[in-house]
Parts: structure tokens; sequence; C-alpha cells
């Protein structure tokens, strides 16, 4: 729930290791790492971005040694790792990216954020704009059948939501988390009938439809594990450790993929799906495989993850329109590899504005937010229980891909208002927001109270300028925040209260954050050059 923490420290004499042995990238540890100068910053210094293309286990460790020489490796995890190769058989070792500037973290993040942007992702939404969507998850979690869908989707099209997603709940016998995943058919008692007729009724309102699936797990009690319980990672003799009471199952074996696959595709093609969630809810443990000879962790979880990318390569093949979201109980198969099956992935399951702030920081460090899945989600958080402003979660959100995690039909008429000027915002200011430059405004410790994040046009035409205050003061100074990125010879005009401001003074001066009285309050500024 709090994916991708910055932390910055002095490479020391000796090894500095991180790393994930849990079968994917994890929530733990990012596969990105920056290496930089002491003294360097946001606009000065030399600093490298390293990017492991990899979503399973990986090994990072960077080591200094007497004669003051710094070395990092970066590669695939080799605690309990070994792979036979037979005659004519190979092994691929995944790649890495790595960018350097001269000029700082920004210019680094640029650089990295083009090649994953423009050469890693692809397929028809790599820099097409994505559906502005609600999620049925938080609205209403298992509890609904098709009319209720029908209804978040009825309320949301009218506010200008273009695409309704139907979550965790449509198939097998699966009313909580305890069973059904294996069992990939429509519940039509609890659909109220066939899955295309719900499809239809969320079309007919002008909206696009996406679906949620978790193709990677299996629960004890469903029809698969009771006819195939040697697909699912069990050691013999051994009671399964549980997570979020389900089992991973076997995607090194082709034939697992295969039946997984096929489940899917015949519900797929009988309904006209425009976007699937594929989420992945649990780390992977109890590791054995029925087929394999050697029982060897790292040879199976390296195939595992060659079973999940062909799965995913077959996905995009057989529906070449239709976008596919990664998830992995929020963030924690967030990694560049993975980006290049889904130019987009939910960016953590904690949907708090404010812990979205940090989140989303360290996030941007080597992502684009074009692949940042980002909502808006109901208040008190039902993470943290924190209440913020409607306008600011849709100012934080608005850093990613934007969408909605709540029904809509319980917001006040007030709020509903402001639903519509958001969708408006996001629409009016999308190709600045994903095609701009991201600058970080402010840094990780937030001290003068305000987190501050801006984008900026390529040409330095205009910027949109966010502000998040994150804490109050009585009779406070007025924060003033530098905006960067601009042309110093030129001067900007507020689009808004028609203010005008040099571009040399918001550089080296900043501009002034308004003081409106409450909790965590948002700005959004959006100056054009004159």
């Amino acid at each position: 729930a709090m994916e991708r923490m910055y932390e910055r420290e002095a490479i020391n004499h000796g090894v500095k290791k991180i790393g994930s042995t849990r079968g994917t990238s994890s929530h733990q540890h990012s596969p990105f790492v920056v290496i930089a100068g002491k003294d360097a910053n946001e606009d000065a210094g030399d600093c490298y971005g390293i990017s492991f293309l990899y979503s399973g286990s990986f090994n990072c460790e960077v080591e200094k040694d007497q004669t003051d020489q710094v070395r990092l490796n970066m590669g695939v995890q080799d605690e309990m790792f070994e792979y036979v190769l037979y005659p004519e058989s190979e092994f691929v070792a995944p790649e890495v990216v790595m960018v350097y500037s001269p000029d700082g973290f920004a210019d680094m993040s640029h650089k990295m954020h083009d090649v994953v942007r423009y050469n890693i992702c692809r397929g028809e939404y790599k820099t097409k704009r994505r559906p502005i969507l609600i999620n049925s998850w938080e609205a209403v979690y298992f509890d609904f059948n098709g009319d209720d869908i029908v209804n978040i989707a009825k309320q949301a099209s009218e506010l200008g939501v273009e695409m309704l997603v139907l979550d965790d709940g449509w198939f097998g016998v699966r009313n909580d988390d305890k069973s059904g995943l294996g069992d990939w058919f429509v519940n039509e008692d609890k659909m109220g009938g066939p899955m295309a007729d719900v499809v239809k009724r969320v079309k007919d309102l002008g909206m696009k439809f996406g679906i949620w699936i978790e193709p990677e797990m299996v629960s004890e009690k469903s029809e698969l594990f009771k006819e195939h319980p040697d697909y699912a990672f069990v050691i013999p003799g051994r009671k399964p450790v549980m997570g979020r009471s389900q089992l991973n199952l076997d995607f090194s074996r082709k034939e697992v993929v295969n039946c997984i696959f096929n489940q899917l595709t015949a519900v797929l093609d009988k309904i006209d799906v425009d976007y699937i969630k594929m989420d992945m809810n649990r780390s992977i443990l109890n590791v054995y495989s029925m087929t394999e000879g050697i029982q060897n962790n790292g040879t199976i979880l390296y195939k595992y993850v060659l079973g999940v990318y062909d799965f995913m390569e077959r996905l995009q093949a057989r529906y070449p329109k239709m976008f596919i979201e990664g998830c992995s109980g929020g963030g924690g198969r967030f990694d560049a590899g993975m980006m290049y099956y889904t130019p987009q992935i939910w960016c953590s399951d904690d949907t708090d504005a404010i812990c979205r702030l940090d989140i989303q920081y360290g996030t941007s460090f080597g992502y684009p937010i074009s692949v940042v899945g980002s909502h808006v989600s109901a208040v008190p958080n039902h993470q943290t229980g924190r209440t913020t402003p409607f306008n600011t979660r849709a100012v934080v959100a608005m850093a990613g891909s934007f969408g909605y995690e709540l029904d809509l039909n319980k917001v006040s008429d007030e709020e509903k208002e402001e639903v519509k000027a958001q969708v408006e915002n996001y629409k009016k200011y999308w190709d600045l927001l994903h095609n701009g430059l991201y600058y970080r405004l402010t840094d990780a410790d937030k001290s003068k109270g305000v987190a501050a994040w801006s984008f900026v046009a390529r040409d330095k035409s205009e910027t949109l300028v966010n502000i998040v205050t994150v804490e109050s003061f009585c009779n406070a100074p007025v924060p003033f925040v530098r905006v960067k990125g601009l042309d110093v010879d030129a001067t900007y005009v507020d689009e808004e209260t028609g203010a005008e401001y040099s571009g040399q003074g918001l550089d080296q001066i900043g501009l002034p954050v308004p003081l409106k009285f409450g909790e965590y309050n948002a700005y959004q500024i959006h100056l054009v050059r004159k």
C-alpha cells in the first residue's frame, strides 16, 4: 500500500543490495534505481537511471571497492537459482535500460519516461488517450447483480465518464475472496442473465465496458482445483501457505496457461470488451511444479514469468484493440518489463490522495504518468479513513490515467457537478499531462507544507502546475513554488485570473500558493506563454 517510497543514501565501501525473492518484482523493492553524484538534485548533477525489464524475482547490488570504483549489477535473482541448459536449449537474460543525465534528476526522468512510453509500451493505447473509467470495486465489492452494475454505469455516463469496469465477483461461485478463482465462466444467476446482456445495456448508455480477471490464481473451493489440484503450486506432504485464501497456478506449465487462456477467451469471445484489468493478488509461495524434473525455485519462477508473458502476448494478439491494465494487489508488479504487455498498471491499492502524493512522487523518477493507474475514490478513504476534498482527489488522480473508484449515485449533487468539470478538465489537459515533461517541484520531505508538480509543453508554451497543501498552519507565511522548465525570457499568463508572471520570476522566485482555510486543499494553475 506504499509502493516505491523514495530513499536516498550514500554508497559506502562494501555492497548494498535490494531485490525480490517473491516471484514478482514485488511491492517491497522496485527494479528501478538511480546512482547519482552526492550533490546531484533535480536541476543539476550526474545521475544514472537503471530499470530492469523483467517482472519476476530480481537482484540489484551496488559495490564500492577499496579504490572507490562503483559497480552496479542488476539481473535475475540468483538465490535458489539453477538453470540447466540442455543441448539446443537456451536461457534468455532480461535486459536493462540505463539512461544518463549530467543535468539532474528531472532530465534523467524525462529520458527514462520517453524510453518507457515510446520504446517499451506498445499497442493500440501506447500514445492514445485512455477512456475515463469508473471501477465497481470500492462501490460494491462482491455484493452486486447486473442491475447494480448498470445503475453505476448510468449515473457515471450522465457525468461524462466513458467506461464501466466490472471488477471481481462476476464468475464462478465468487461472493467473497475465498472461492471461485480458476472457474472462468459467467455466474448468470448473479448477473441476472448472460454477461452479453449486461454489456449491451452498458454500451447502450454510450459507454465502453471493461472486466477484471486474475488468471494466475486458483481457490481451493473451485471446480478447477477439484479437477486439477496438480495445476497449483503445492508442495507434496505439506499444508500450503495461503494468501488471500488462494493459491498460485503453475504458469511455468504450458498446459496450465492454455487451460486458463481457453476458459477466459471462451467468455471474452462472446462479449464486446474494451478493457481488461489483469490482477495478481498474492506473492508466490509453495513453489513446486508437478512436471518439473528438478525442483529448483529459480528455474520454475523464471519459467513462470515467461508463462505470464506468453499468456499476455496471446491475449494481445487475439484482441489487438483491447486495452489491458496490469495490477498486482496494486503496484506489486510495477516494472518496465510488464509495461511491454500492459501500457498502464494500477499504481497502488492505496487510493488515499495524500498517500498517493508519496507513491506517485517515487514512481515518477522512473516511470511516465501514462503508465500510472490512478483514481478518485470515496471518503473516508477505504484504506486510511482520511477525508480529503473532492477536488484534491481529482488533482492527484490526474497525475495518472484518471478515473473513479466509487459509486457516483452516492455523491452529492454538488460533487456530481464537480465530476463533470473534472472530466472536462482531464480531456482538456490530456495532451499536456501525457506528452509534456513532468517536473517534481517539491521534494520528498515537503517541508513547506505543500507538495507540487507540473507538466510543461515541450515547446515551453504552457504548463499546468499542481499544488496540494499537506500541512495547515496558523498565520503562516505564503509559500512559493518554483516553476521549472519554462522560457525564462517569456511572460506567462494565468488562464483563470489573467495574472502575468515573468518566466524568470517563476523559475527563480516561484508562484505564490493560495492559502485557503481547511485541510488538504489543492490547486491547478494553467499558465500560457503570452
